[in-house]
């Protein structure tokens, strides 16, 4: 039966018939209310569906704009994550919670969610309670983040580029910026992937204080979807195969969205403990509500 209930939810993500959102939701469901058949294995899947889908995505991009971006960005951007940072270790000091995993859940807060933690986490299971708290709260952007869009009266660009600065994973920028617009899509993946490339120096000066013995992973894909951006914008020959991939790239993160709520189960929200998580919403809180407000009046642009 769990089995056969998969696979409704998994093909119409796949096929496109339903939305980021909705699949999301689907997920979630059937997550929080069956047995998973195939958990190990989603959880593999979707890792390597979100990197490959985020590749795709670059053929839909301009790579000269992701470049503006990143330069543009740099000194506020560094600003912003080293502020951010400092604020919910502060946050993890104050309700006591465990070291590593509040370093984790704020590396997760502040910068790209699933993919920072596993470039950072020194141990599967202080991981798995950041991840828990991240995914638990991903989920929740995905679904609020449009609607408070929309009361908002934001603009698409601006939308776009609050998703990226506050909703912790690219998955979720993406999945709530599709179901903004167009705009709003290319901005906040755009920007998010600027960000992410901070992955590396935090990466690499983590490993150096915390003394990690663990092989730094590298967000290979990040590379990739600007090498997939520079054949957008340079290689004409290939036009007829962008559009395509990134296409694909947009049923890749429908399918991942599924994928990653059926993993949410109660016993995930067991693990993630009350100070863990009570220290991402506090951040996470902070730092939509601290990106929103210089938006609004146009102090912070794209």
């Amino acid at each position: 039966m769990q089995k056969i209930v998969f696979f409704v939810g998994l093909i119409p993500a796949a096929s496109g018939l339903l939305s980021p959102s909705l699949a999301l939701a689907a997920g979630l469901v059937y997550g929080l209310t069956l047995a998973h058949p195939y958990h190990l294995e989603s959880r593999r899947l979707s890792k390597f569906l979100l990197q490959a889908s985020v590749v795709d995505l670059g053929f839909g991009m301009n790579l000269a704009e992701v470049l503006k971006v990143g330069r543009s960005g740099f000194l506020y951007t560094a600003g912003s994550i080293t502020g951010a940072m400092l604020l919910g270790l502060a946050i993890g000091h104050w309700l006591r919670a465990e070291r590593t995993p509040s370093f984790l859940v704020t590396v997760g807060t502040v910068m790209c969610g699933g993919s920072a933690i596993a470039a950072v986490g020194p141990m599967e299971e202080e991981m798995a309670v950041a991840l828990g708290t991240v995914f638990l709260l991903n989920s929740i952007a995905l679904l609020l983040f449009p609607a408070l869009g929309w009361a908002q009266h934001l603009s698409q660009t601006q939308f776009g580029l609050w998703s990226a600065l506050a909703i912790h994973d690219t998955s979720s920028v993406v999945g709530a910026t599709a179901k903004y617009g167009a705009v709003a899509l290319s901005v906040g993946t755009i920007v998010k992937l600027a960000r992410a490339l901070w992955i590396v120096p935090v990466s690499v000066l983590t490993s150096m204080f915390m003394k990690s013995k663990s092989r730094i992973q590298w967000p290979w894909f990040i590379g990739l979807f600007c090498l997939a951006a520079m054949a957008n914008t340079y290689v004409p020959f290939f036009c007829f195969a962008y559009p395509v991939l990134s296409h694909l790239g947009r049923l890749g993160v429908t399918v991942t969205l599924f994928l990653i709520g059926t993993g949410l189960s109660a016993a995930t929200l067991r693990q993630v403990g009350v100070r863990p998580l009570l220290q991402g919403v506090l951040l996470w809180a902070i730092v939509a509500l601290g990106s929103l407000l210089p938006i609004v009046p146009g102090w912070i642009r794209r």
